[in-house]
């Protein structure tokens, strides 16, 4: 199959890396002089170092020439960046199939990407989204990982699942777009609580209610918002849950270590020098939950810490002292 994938980051870069081997794979990039370097290198040295590139993986700063040859094009950029590339797609005659893998809100609107896909792409109905536990760096390496892929058309994700599985890739095909993209989304919130968890040396203990509790709040919000309660035990709620809450690879889980050693959030995402959703995640989620009347305590500390000057340490306190409550 003839892919194209949008956006050279870490995770559009090791998607593209992963499917090469079995699939015409082109990588499009903003930025011309940085694929041309990675043509040359086979390697995306800024997002993916150490990781080699597949000889047979293509590189091409032509959107509409990429988007026009593609029988299937897997959206990989920032979730603030889904909206302008939906619109260019729109600009196409005809589209294929289209998968996104973003995760997160769009700031201001509160929008799952699913719905900036049904505003900007109102015809077009063979969509999905691809979420799960997955580290870039390891997806990169050829490292065994599962996914889900979602879409409201099941036959679509059936056949998508079984065309982009591989020996070292598993998908799996799924029917709730909304709780996997709510699962995808809300998990970055909670790697960051368990960074500050951790990075206060709290304990196993309290990562694993932290982690627990976390699970709870996203299922919440999740089946308020249309989302189904067994999605949010699967690989896209309590899988990306846990790998993102305890793995250092995790971006989010690093704002959340670094935040508890007293470090500047601008100052934070400055040293990591990539995206880290979680951040802008925690206030759109925490404003909806408000309208919503959904109780985030968390995701609401999340908040204070991260754009109030709360202290970490008083809002750890100020959670393990709110009102004693049975657990279901």
């Amino acid at each position: 199959m003839k892919l194209a994938v949008l956006g050279a980051g870490a995770w559009g870069t090791a998607l593209a890396a992963s499917w090469a081997p079995h699939h015409d794979v082109t990588l499009w990039g903003r930025d011309a002089a940085e694929l041309d370097a990675m043509r040359a290198d086979r390697l995306n040295t800024r997002y993916l170092p150490g990781c080699p590139l597949p000889d047979s993986l293509e590189f091409n700063p032509d959107f509409d020439a990429v988007a026009h040859a593609a029988q299937l094009i897997v959206i990989a950029v920032p979730s603030h960046g889904l909206r302008a590339t939906l619109t260019a797609l729109a600009r196409q005659p005809a589209l294929p199939p289209l998968i996104w893998v973003c995760k997160g809100f769009e700031p201001g609107s509160r929008k799952l990407p699913h719905q900036l896909v049904a505003e900007l792409l109102p015809d077009h109905a063979q969509t999905a989204v691809l979420s799960g536990p997955s580290f870039a760096q390891e997806v990169a390496q050829g490292y065994p990982t599962a996914l889900t892929l979602a879409s409201h058309d099941s036959a679509l994700a059936q056949h998508l699942a079984e065309v982009l599985s591989g020996h070292r890739l598993r998908l799996y095909a799924h029917d709730d777009v909304i709780g996997v993209e709510i699962g995808g989304a809300l998990k970055n919130v909670m790697a960051i609580a368990a960074g500050i968890c951790d990075g206060l040396q709290f304990g196993h203990n309290a990562r694993a209610a932290l982690i627990t509790r976390g699970l709870a709040e996203m299922t919440r919000l999740g089946v308020q918002l249309g989302g189904r309660v067994e999605t949010f035990m699967g690989l896209s709620g309590l899988g990306d849950l846990i790998l993102t809450t305890t793995g250092d690879l995790s971006r989010n889980r690093q704002v959340g270590l670094r935040l508890a050693r007293g470090q500047s959030l601008d100052a934070i995402l400055a040293e990591l020098g990539h995206v880290a959703e979680g951040v802008t995640t925690a206030r759109e989620v925490a404003a909806l939950a408000d309208a919503r009347g959904v109780d985030m305590p968390i995701t609401r500390a999340v908040c204070q810490m991260l754009f109030e000057g709360l202290p970490a340490a008083q809002a750890v306190n100020t959670l393990l002292n709110r009102e004693i409550k049975a657990e279901f």
